[in-house]
């Protein structure tokens, strides 16, 4: 059921400001401090998450160097004023793509669950074919079970 008059818990909107300045500089120093340390990283590419708050920092660290052109557009926040839905745009090379970041945040608006989801699929491939030859042997370490 949707909400007509969803309010986002006051911790959360100040780690949702501190996400935007951290996009905006693509300034990552500072993201593990709003990552809770059990978090965890859903990937458009896997079907299992990538957990622990290195995981999605090491991701989110690197994506934003493949992204190009990274606008966010829209944002809709959840019923329990603890989830966003940000809409995005961005190009991997000569591909364009669509996707969201659906984030779950604790009640101290630390962020405990960063799924992602991307469209079309050629636009896909051209992320998972960029951040396999950056994170591929990596990754399977922070794999969940």
């Amino acid at each position: 059921m949707l909400s007509t008059e969803t309010k986002l818990d006051p911790r959360v909107i100040e780690t949702l400001e501190r996400w935007h300045r951290v996009v905006a500089n693509k300034d990552m120093g500072t993201l593990a401090e709003i990552v809770h340390p059990d978090a965890v990283f859903r990937s458009p590419m896997a079907f299992k998450g990538y957990e622990s708050a290195a995981a999605v920092v090491l991701v989110l660290s690197n994506v934003i160097e493949v992204f190009e052109d990274f606008t966010y557009h829209r944002s809709f926040a959840g019923a329990d004023g603890l989830s966003v839905v940000l809409e995005f745009s961005a190009k991997v090379g000569d591909r364009s793509l669509k996707g969201i970041d659906m984030i779950q945040f604790d009640e101290n608006g630390l962020i405990t669950d960063f799924e992602v989801m991307v469209r079309p699929f050629n636009g896909l491939q051209a992320l998972g074919a960029a951040m396999g030859a950056r994170l591929g042997h990596l990754l399977p370490a922070y794999k969940g079970s």
